[in-house]
């Protein structure tokens, strides 16, 4: 077993952080790319969309099951078999023609995603705890915005001068480089070892699926990912096709999106002090004035402009909400190690790709009024949902919910 070297702890931790984005990098490096895929790939726009669904899903689900098998079979050498098939999948895809090949290799993409991004996450409860692992759960989030910054903005130059198989040439050897240097400073982190039971993680998991305030956190998170992913889906058939923009431009609006959940992220940190639900309930109110106002503007002016306010104070306040409920999430049941991390990423990922869907399934968005409803939507469940947990926290402070329910009172 190469157990991490004391010396090299500091590079690890490093390492873990830059790979936690590697997700963001998988979805949305190619974006600028989605109206090329579909004409190349002689595809309708819904098709090459679901690239996006079914990396999503899939890197959901294996979550679930991620969590336990590293808890049992440590986290190094997992690790390190999943960036390798991550890379191997990404050059097939830039290889091939086939739309059942990309889906194949896009489905692989999100079960390596899920072992990569979990393994990490659970590197920092391996190594950290109290006052610490709460710093760097709270990083998680503005980590993870760097990649809708970099990722459209580079995705956007590679379509314009390489094609889009070039994003995914630019995966493969992102996660190449990667794992040569994995091997090089990583190493184990586990100290105990839980042998693989599955009663014993659906024990854990209905635990934390019974408690009302986790799994509204686990919904929330989904609705706030679920709208940076409907513009994702959208915005570049908006800004290419309807607004004959080119593909820079998409990234380079992208890049922007990045800038306002990154934005939101730093915020939700610096005020992390502040009283828990009582922020996440303020930014709720402000999306939801900000949503109304913003459909009512477009429905007289159209332009890149007013799409760009859109995504700027909505993601922001999008990625204030996302950085606060994802921390407490993670920290919630630091007991489970990693089943608790795969069940936080897998569960928000799953109920993300399950609402972005639903979207722009049920609306058709071919303008930004109508994407101002899709946000709309989102945003209204979300209020609905932080309002439901006030009241979780009010009942268990007054001492009407048990406290074996594992209700926690934030403030």
């Amino acid at each position: 077993m190469k157990t991490i070297k004391e010396t090299n702890k500091a590079v690890g931790t490093v390492l873990a952080l830059a790979l936690i984005p590697i997700t963001g990098f998988a979805l949305d490096v190619f974006i600028p790319s989605l109206p090329a895929m579909s004409a190349q790939l002689h595809a309708s726009p819904a098709e090459v969309q679901l690239c996006i669904s079914i990396f999503l899903a899939t890197y959901g689900i294996s979550q679930l099951l991620v969590g336990g098998l590293l808890d049992s079979y440590g986290r190094f050498w997992p690790n390190i078999i999943a960036l390798a098939g991550f890379s191997v999948a990404s050059f097939v895809i830039a290889h091939t023609r086939d739309l059942n090949v990309i889906y194949l290799m896009r489905a692989t993409q999100g079960i390596m995603s899920a072992v990569i991004v979990v393994s990490k996450r659970s590197f920092f409860f391996d190594l950290f705890q109290g006052e610490k692992l709460k710093h760097y759960t709270s990083l998680f989030s503005i980590i993870w915005s760097a990649a809708p910054i970099i990722a459209p903005f580079l995705g956007g130059y590679l379509q314009t001068n390489f094609g889009w198989q070039s994003n995914f040439y630019f995966l493969g050897c992102f996660g190449l480089v990667f794992l040569v240097l994995e091997l090089l400073f990583s190493g184990e982190t586990i100290a105990t070892r839980i042998p693989f039971r599955l009663k014993t993680i659906g024990n854990a998991y209905r635990s934390m699926l019974g408690t009302r305030d986790f799994t509204s956190g686990l919904l929330v998170l989904g609705l706030s990912y679920a709208m940076l992913m409907i513009y994702n889906m959208s915005s570049p058939f908006l800004i290419e096709e309807v607004m004959h923009f080119p593909a820079t431009v998409t990234g380079n609006c992208s890049m922007i999106s990045g800038l306002a959940m990154l934005g939101g992220s730093l915020l939700s940190k610096a005020l992390i002090s502040k009283p828990f639900y009582k922020r996440l309930f303020t930014a709720a109110l402000v999306q939801v004035a900000v949503s109304g106002g913003l459909i009512m503007l477009t429905l007289q002016y159209q332009n890149l402009y007013t799409l760009m306010v859109y995504v700027i104070l909505l993601h922001s306040a999008s990625g204030f909400i996302f950085n606060g409920m994802l921390a407490y999430c993670l920290t919630r049941f630091t007991q489970f190690g990693g089943l608790a991390s795969g069940l936080t990423g897998g569960g928000y990922i799953l109920s993300t790709s399950a609402f972005s869907y639903m979207v722009v399934k049920t609306i058709r968005i071919d303008s930004q009024a109508w994407l101002g409803a899709g946000y709309a939507v989102l945003i209204l469940a979300v209020l609905l949902l932080i309002t439901r947990t006030k009241w979780i926290e009010r009942e268990a402070k007054s001492g009407a919910l048990r406290e074996d329910e594992g209700i926690l009172a934030v403030d």
